[in-house]
């Protein structure tokens, strides 16, 4: 695998995804997001709330947007122009903490 300065390749990035359940790759393989669906306003604010405290405690912040009834998420390591273990690690553990 690459250092955590240098992006995946798009096979790399393939396989690092398929440890993931819920997460998509962008057409380029730089990002990955994943939607969260909810039945309300609320438990998607705490989802973008928890995403962007996670992107705090880890120093690497995610894109984010919500509206009612979901929340996407959306990793890539913008320093390097595409995916690290970074990003696959953070919502490795985001989907710990929603599990």
């Amino acid at each position: 695998m690459p250092a955590d300065d240098t992006a995946y390749d798009a096979a790399t990035a393939r396989d690092r995804l398929s440890r993931l359940n819920g997460w998509n790759l962008s057409e380029d393989a730089t990002k990955i997001t994943r939607r969260f669906e909810f039945k309300g306003f609320l438990r998607a604010v705490e989802m973008a709330n928890l995403a962007a405290w996670l992107g705090n405690k880890r120093d690497h912040h995610p894109d984010i947007s919500f509206g009612f009834g979901y929340c996407e998420v959306t990793f890539t390591s913008h320093d390097v122009g595409g995916l690290t273990d970074r990003d696959f690690d953070a919502a490795a553990q985001l989907d710990e903490l929603t599990a």
